[in-house]
């Protein structure tokens, strides 16, 4: 069986450098990446002191249409997982289905989202060292 643990929550925001100053200003968060997305959006990782934070514009088609009706705020969270091919299809056993198919996004990482029963987005993601 796969393993899995919590790796992070995604915040969608019109400004993601401003949002990001809010957690580093009032000491919540610690900058570590500012980064592009493949899809061209800015994506801001913030360290608090374990998980991270991930800042980001809204993306221009939701996997979940109408989870977030302005398009901003709390997106999806992460689990990050040992191997994310066995996991994605013990999930799929166990009746889950995935908005969105494993996509390679760098070198190292390989990511996949589903869908909750009340339409909470959760990211599955494989980091390879």
């Amino acid at each position: 069986m796969a393993k899995y643990w919590f790796d992070h929550v995604h915040i969608l925001s019109k400004d993601p450098l401003k949002t990001a100053e809010f957690y580093e200003k009032t000491q919540l968060a610690k900058r570590e990446s500012v980064n592009t997305l493949p899809d061209g959006r800015t994506l801001v990782s913030l360290s608090m002191g374990g998980p991270t934070i991930k800042v980001s514009n809204p993306r221009i088609k939701q996997l979940v249409p109408g989870a977030l009706p302005d398009g901003c705020g709390l997106e999806h969270f992460g689990m990050r997982t040992d191997n994310i091919d066995k996991a994605m299809a013990e999930l799929k056993a166990n009746g889950v289905k995935f908005v969105q198919e494993i996509t390679q996004i760098n070198p190292k990482t390989r990511i996949a989202f589903f869908a909750s029963p009340e339409g909470i987005l959760v990211e599955l993601m494989e980091v390879k060292a």
